[in-house]
């Protein structure tokens, strides 16, 4: 199985390539310039790879949450590469990338994700480690940082840019359930490429024409429909 995975939905624009088991990725941090970024590096990571588009089964992409600009990238470009390849996609949580990248660098078992999300609120999500993938336990929410929600049963590892800005109330007011923590964790393509691994298998893959962002925060999603 050939995936070709990019995710533009934060500052770590990035390229993964998951080629019969052997990953081959690119980062690159950047506060803009995410559209004409990502082109250049999906060559550099197609030549890295020794391979084309025509190798690929699957064009896997950070779906959202994150910058609404960045997430709108990244399902463009996915789109365009699925509908020029005649290839299908699959769509993974920015959220679930960070949980993942808890998982694998750090052996996390529960963990409590938060992205910042402007705004004074966080995206947020809590996720438990299966087999060695991250499996969304509640769901998909933007909030105020001290009200995401964690089970009062349980302790976590907290992963995520939401924990470095709002280090202080989010802390003070989880620390009796907080285990652990990176907060510089930003979701990356190569975490988004083994996440999609399981839905290929599975059969959950879309048509490109059903590639569709999520941002969770509404009055953003309305914003877009209005444009």
């Amino acid at each position: 199985m050939n995936i070709l995975a990019l995710d533009t939905c934060t500052e770590m624009c990035s390229v993964a390539i998951l080629k019969n088991g052997e990953l081959f990725e690119q980062s690159l941090l950047t506060q803009r310039g995410h559209s004409e970024k990502i082109l250049g590096m999906l060559d550099e990571i197609l030549s890295q790879a020794d391979c084309g588009l025509a190798d690929m089964d699957c064009i896997a992409f950070g779906r959202g949450p994150g910058s609404f600009t960045g997430v709108r990238v990244g399902v463009s470009v996915a789109q365009g590469i699925a509908f020029a390849s005649k290839l299908p996609v699959v769509p993974v949580s920015t959220l679930a990338a960070v949980a993942q990248r808890a998982i694998d660098e750090h052996g996390a078992n529960y963990i409590a994700v938060a992205m910042d999300a402007r705004m004074q609120e966080v995206y947020s999500a809590t996720y438990q480690s299966v087999d060695g993938l991250a499996e969304l336990t509640g769901e998909e929410r933007v909030c105020l940082p001290e009200l995401i929600c964690l089970d009062n049963d349980s302790s976590f590892f907290a992963a995520g840019s939401g924990w470095k800005e709002y280090e202080t109330s989010m802390t003070t007011k989880f620390s009796g359930q907080i285990h652990g923590m990176d907060n510089q964790l930003l979701p990356t393509a190569a975490a988004i490429a083994k996440l999609a691994v399981k839905q290929i298998e599975n059969g959950h893959t879309l048509a490109a024409e059903q590639a569709m962002p999520v941002y969770l925060r509404d009055n953003v999603a309305k914003k877009k429909g209005e444009q």
